[in-house]
This record gives C-alpha cells, structure tokens and sequence, in this order.
C-alpha cells in the first residue's frame, strides 16, 4: 500500500506508551510518523528517555489557560502540520488534531478510552473521521465509533511487548512494597473529580501508617506540598515505573492509568474515585482485577483484605492470564486500522 506520513498528536504520557511500539510497527511497514505533544514536564521526559523525536506545544494548567489555550494550540499545530504535510493526524482524541486535519482536508483519527473527557470528545468529535474505542467504552459515539475487545493498556504492557525486570526494584532499595498513587486532578474531564481527599497531613501520615503493617510505602505523586508526601515520593526514572508497578504488593490511588496498568500487569488494584471509566469497570466486574471505590477508607479495608489473603499474587496471575487469552492484539489493530482507513480514501 501507499507509504503515510502521520503526524502523531500526544496530549498526556499514557498517549506515549499507547503508541511507541504502533510508531515502531508502523515504520517497519515503511510509513513516516512526526510526533507533536504538549509541553508537559513529565510528558517531555518520558518522550526523551524513549529517544524519541518530538515538537513541543504550549501546555496551561488551569482550566481558563486551557480554554484560550484551544486557539493558541491549533494556530501551533496549523503551522507544523502545514510545514509537514501529514497524509493522516492519529491522537488519543486530541482537539487540536481534529480541528487541524479538517481545517488541512485531512483525515483524523482518535484512539479514545476516558468517557467523561466530556469537554474533549465534544470539541473533537465533529472534525473527526473515525474514533476507535474499547468494548468496554460505555459511552455511544454515533456512526463513527468502532469498538474493539481490548484495553490501551495492552499496547506496551501485554507480554509481547513488555518484560519485568526484577532487577528493577532492587535499584531502589525495594523488596516488599506497595505504591499510592496522588493526582493533581487537574485534567480538563477531572472537574468535579474527587478522590482519596486527604485534607492534612496528619490524614495522609494515618493512612500510610495502616498501610506500613504491609510493605514499605511508597508514593507516586503529582504534588509535593507536604513533607510527608516527599519522604515517601520516589525519584525513579520514567522507564522504570512499570517494573515498579509489576513487582509491588498492590497500588492504591486517585489515578485512572496507573490503576489499570496495575490490573493489566496483575498486580492488585484500588482506584479512589467518584468517577468511572469503562475499562476499570469491566476489569473489575468480568476479570476482578481492580476496584473502583468511591471513598479512601473503603479502599483502605479491600487493600488490607488483599494483603492479609496470603495466596493473592497466584489469585491475580490466574485472572490476568484468563484476561490476556481473551483480548486482541492492540498494537496490530491499531496499525491495522490506520492502514485500512487510508485505504479506502
């Protein structure tokens, strides 16, 4: 078939894991692909540490510097993508790559699995031509949505394309461990977010504490603005957290991606939320993978209720296997999907 150039928009670091081994596959069938990404400071490691090539884009933290930040990010990408001259824009649903593709007569298309990215979907869903989720996506797109049966999450963390490496945890002086995961819940779709909502010190201290009687803590967070939080907070190198994910007892936490790559990996999972996603629903009510509690003290007692089950680790193994057997190949789907997109047009 025709060689594509494509032009890849990334807007938060799952989006680079999502498709660093479709980039690959993808120029291994001798298409060109030029990635764009928001100026996000862990975004901008994480490319780097890839060795990967990339444009950086303007990033706004509050919701108002997101709004103007719609005009500003477009008129970027407008620019770049007029120099290069994409045959297709792929992104995990980014505004700015619909908007572009259509204002360029190009096709657009989305890889999506955050239902209540609400504001996103609206502003991208219109100059879309085609958007590909999940099975387990609740929400109903219209016409222009295929689903397919596995997770994003797959893409780098199914055993093709990922090997844990025990030498991992050792480098930071871990054995036995568990990981909480803070969010800034800063996200355009975590308005009205709320999640382990420690209003003190003191609160966080306590529930680390509970948590101790199990495993050395450690934390993974978006935030330092306590002492606490920067004693347990690991400084580990992006391409390790993974590994770290893999090896640790279980993780608990206000954050969507790390609660399901803790579940796709096998390791015992807790998500803190009064939100939903749809694949940490059916990850918990076909595989029983993760939990989705809406309050901290709740998914306190079912992390204590895991961690005195002795026999858990081979519980979790037994129902990751049964979920691997059971989906698809997303890296080869999604490349497949490209490549018979562009063939009909």
């Amino acid at each position: 078939m025709k060689k594509l150039k494509l032009m890849l928009d990334i807007g938060h670091p799952k989006d680079i894991n999502t498709f660093r081994n479709v980039i690959c596959l993808l120029q291994d069938h001798g298409h060109e692909v030029k990635i764009v990404a928001r100026s996000k400071e862990n975004i901008k490691d994480i490319i780097r540490n890839y060795g990967l090539e990339c444009d950086f884009s303007p990033y706004y933290k509050n919701i108002i510097g997101k709004v103007f930040g719609i005009l500003i990010n477009d008129l970027w990408l407008y620019k770049k993508a007029k120099k290069y001259d994409p045959d297709i824009f792929i992104s995990f649903g980014s505004p700015y790559a619909a908007h572009v593709s259509r204002l360029l007569g190009k096709i657009h298309l989305a890889y999506i699995d955050t239902e209540i990215a609400v504001p996103a979907i609206i502003l991208m869903l219109p100059f879309t031509d085609k958007v590909y989720t999940s099975s387990s996506f609740y929400t109903n797109l219209g016409p222009k949505q295929e689903r397919f049966n596995g997770y994003y999450e797959l893409a780098y963390l199914h055993p093709n394309y990922f090997k844990p490496n025990p030498e991992i945890p050792k480098k930071y002086d871990l054995d036995k461990y568990i990981i909480i995961r803070l969010s800034a819940l800063a996200a355009h779709h975590d308005i009205n977010a709320t999640g382990m909502h420690f209003k003190t010190e003191e609160e966080l201290q306590e529930y680390i504490d509970q948590l101790k009687k199990y495993g050395e803590i450690v934390i993974f967070s978006e935030t330092a603005h306590w002492q606490t939080i920067e004693k347990y907070q690991l400084k580990n190198n992006p391409k390790d957290l993974h590994d770290l994910i893999y090896f640790s007892s279980l993780c608990i936490g206000e954050g969507a991606t790390m609660a399901s790559e803790a579940a796709i990996l096998g390791t015992p999972s807790i998500y803190v939320s009064n939100t939903q996603r749809g694949y940490l629903n059916e990850l918990e009510k076909k595989y029983g993978l993760v939990y989705t509690v809406q309050k901290r003290d709740e998914g306190l007692q079912k992390a204590i209720e895991i961690l005195e089950n002795k026999s858990f680790k081979s519980e979790w193994n037994l129902k990751r296997d049964r979920m691997l057997s059971e989906k698809t190949d997303v890296v080869e789907f999604v490349v497949k999907s490209i490549e018979t997109y562009a063939s009909t047009k």
